[in-house]
């Protein structure tokens, strides 16, 4: 029997390509922070894939999104930076892009969100400060405590896999939802009731 679709010959490459060029766009936008001396932390998806992977790298996600974290007053600084990195600076919808070249779509893109400002009005708690933050071989890493305060205020489909990822791994468990208010400690509590939901 015959396979209903024929795939690529070079699938895997392009999944491997794909996983690389995210890889890359993050090392390359945080060289860039750095190399300026403006401080920022990697949060969302690669921040998770850090956490997860200090205790159990064959847990680890694949994510399509690089998201940085920066202070207000340092956005045009760090838009000068990511510019002579190669990144192009796009406002849409509320979010500050970094497209990762001038023919770049949105989802290959460095996505900013402002430290000490709610990313959307009806979320509990602000996004954090940038610092203090951990430190990782490659990038500034967020702490982990402030890391699932941003993931519980989402609480989209994929932030719950990700705060799913951090309980499965044993970086949260049943002490963690004491640490936050209460509608979010609800939540928290909800995830580590059903891990594998």
């Amino acid at each position: 029997m015959s396979p209903s679709v024929l795939l690529p010959e070079d699938l895997l490459d392009r999944m491997e390509r794909a996983v690389e060029k995210v890889r890359e766009r993050l090392l390359r936008a945080a060289s860039a922070l750095d190399g300026g001396g403006i401080p920022y932390v990697v949060i969302g998806g690669n921040a998770i894939a850090a956490w997860v992977a200090t205790v159990d790298e064959s847990a680890v996600r694949n994510t399509q999104d690089v998201d940085l974290l920066l202070r207000p007053e340092d956005l045009d600084q760090a838009a000068a930076a990511l510019s002579a990195a190669g990144f192009v600076r796009q406002h849409v919808g509320g979010i500050e892009l970094f497209l990762d070249g001038p023919n770049a779509k949105a989802r290959d893109a460095v996505h900013v969100i402002l430290a000490m400002k709610k990313v959307r009005s009806e979320y509990l708690t602000a996004a954090p400060d940038v610092e203090p933050w951990e430190k990782h071989p490659k990038f500034r890493l967020i702490p982990l405590e402030r890391l699932v305060e941003m993931k519980l205020n989402s609480f989209r489909i994929k932030d719950q896999m990700h705060l799913q990822d951090l309980v499965q791994v044993g970086l949260i468990d049943q002490t963690w939802p004491s640490r936050y208010p209460a509608p979010l400690a609800e939540r928290l509590q909800q995830i580590l009731d059903n891990p594998d939901a």
